[in-house]
């Protein structure tokens, strides 16, 4: 974080100063909501949640070298003298003001360049690839996980320093306006939308609602920056006329959406896959065509073909910065997974491999993730059995059931060898899988996690295959965490950390 005063700090959110002798001698040089992080010089932000309330991490805050606090009520010491603080009505939004003036004073002070990634699925992916690749052409501040709210957002930007280059924005949403929130405190020079999916589809109240929530970003980035959007996606493609800077388009050579989409004919930018394929392990290949026609080969260590967005958004983001096509496509080949849960792969010792997939699920992610279940199971030499261990997909509001039965069905017909539905929400997954055509011991309901893990434990073999996958509020995720463990304890995960693969 850039060194800020106490009476900086208080102008910026329009905050009142209590016990702070020397307003302006007063500096802290970092942020965090968790009073465990706390440093010194730092600023605590007493943020109110769901179960506790972080005015109450205030004294811990300080014990740890915290110099000021950002809150709504006063505090007091052991002594009865008030904690120092800045305080405000609401923190979440004195949180959003306080970015806005951080990114002023970095843009006022050197050349930093703001880049938003938006969509229904994929964001977090995309978020650690395109860090990967600007961090080699100079220092990048992405997400830690998936901070991507009005509170993730800030801290994100309170990580930034006047050396920061690149900055890379996560947005997520549940409501209209929710990125159009976000574009107001960052004001991105470049962005990208995804996709438009169902995932929290009754929360927004349908998928128009979603596809206005999502084209906000078009709409927030600067005119003399830049967009990309999937060509690929007919609803995205309708964000275009929403965007005041120029479109650049990404998409798989064949699938584009719209005609209208021949940079020949019309001279509009496309980046491309072309000769998209996958190998043995799941993971695409294919030829990144960039909008001057240089071709470069790109073969990612991702698991899932339904990656190619993700990869093919990074590009074009970094195409549209000015790195270098070839240096692009070498980042993209080496990065493998930077956040957790997402496709993330172990292979145990004793032969059976775990792909842990459950921190976010959507009728779109979960296709995605069975097809390349069903693809390595098929493809590898000779083929291995495979199971999908299946947890609720969440805020589908009325389509969920409809969803979940079409899930079931979707496990028979691409010969997936065994189904595990876990919990009440996921039943129907079952029942459609049963009257799809399964048989016998290959489809099971259990209520439980607990429940799963024990047949797992009895009945995996070597050479298996096992898929976790649900949303991230059934939880799938910590049974993946277990079944991934070796029986000798020694799991030998393809997970590697964003610093590892810098």
């Amino acid at each position: 974080m850039i060194p800020l005063t106490a009476q900086q700090i208080a102008d910026a959110v329009d905050g009142t100063l209590v016990g702070v002798a020397d307003p302006a001698g007063l500096t802290c040089t970092s942020a965090t909501t968790d009073s465990r992080e706390a440093a010194p010089g730092g600023l605590f932000v007493a943020k109110p949640g769901e179960s506790t309330d972080g005015h109450r991490f205030i004294p811990a805050a300080m014990a740890s070298g915290a110099v000021l606090s950002l809150a709504e009520r006063e505090t007091r010491d052991a002594e009865g003298a008030p904690h120092p603080a800045v305080l405000v009505d609401d923190v979440v939004a004195a949180m959003g003001r306080l970015a806005r003036e951080v990114l002023r004073l970095l843009r006022a002070a050197g050349e930093v360049t703001v880049l938003g990634i938006t969509g229904s699925a994929g964001k977090t992916t995309t978020k650690d690839l395109l860090a990967g690749v600007l961090g080699e052409a100079g220092p990048t501040v992405a997400p830690v996980g998936s901070y991507n709210g009005e509170v993730g957002v800030p801290l994100t930007v309170f990580r930034a320093d006047y050396g920061t280059r690149y900055l890379v924005i996560e947005m997520g949403a549940n409501a209209l306006g929710n990125i159009r929130y976000l574009c107001d405190i960052v004001a991105p020079d470049y962005g990208a939308v995804l996709k438009v999916g169902t995932a929290h589809a009754g929360e927004f109240g349908g998928v128009e609602n979603i596809a206005l929530t999502k084209g906000e970003l078009a709409e927030g980035v600067a005119a003399h920056g830049g967009v990309a959007l999937n060509a690929d996606d007919p609803r995205v493609v309708a964000m275009a006329p929403r965007a005041s800077a120029p479109v650049a388009y990404f998409g798989v050579r064949g699938r584009h959406a719209a005609e209208r989409l021949d940079p020949s004919a019309d001279g509009i930018a496309l980046v491309e896959a072309a000769d998209l394929r996958t190998d043995a392990s799941g993971c695409p290949a294919f030829r990144l065509v960039l909008p001057d026609g240089a071709e470069h080969e790109v073969a990612s260590r991702l698991i899932g073909e339904h990656h190619v967005y993700n990869l093919l958004a990074a590009a074009t983001l970094a195409h549209l910065v000015g790195i270098p096509g070839a240096a692009i496509a070498r980042s993209l080949s080496s990065q493998r997974a930077g956040s957790r849960y997402r496709m993330e792969r172990t292979d145990r010792p004793d032969g059976v491999t775990v792909i842990n997939d459950a921190y976010n699920a959507n009728p779109e992610s979960m296709a995605a993730a069975l097809r390349t279940l069903a693809q390595m199971g098929r493809d590898a030499e000779p083929p291995r059995r495979t199971w999908a261990v299946l947890g609720a997909m969440l805020e589908l509001g009325e389509a969920s059931l409809a969803e979940h039965d079409k899930l079931g069905r979707d496990v028979v017909r691409l010969n997936i060898a065994h189904l595990i539905a876990v919990g009440g929400e996921a039943k129907p997954v079952f029942n459609s899988a049963l009257l799809e055509g399964s048989w016998g011991d290959e489809a099971m309901w259990v209520e439980t996690a607990e429940e799963a893990e024990r047949v797992l434990e009895e009945r995996l073999r070597p050479g298996d295959i096992v898929l976790v996958k649900s949303s991230n509020g059934a939880g799938l995720r910590f049974l993946g965490d277990r079944v991934a463990q070796s029986p000798a304890g020694d799991p030998r995960p393809e997970q590697h950390s964003l610093e590892e693969r810098r």
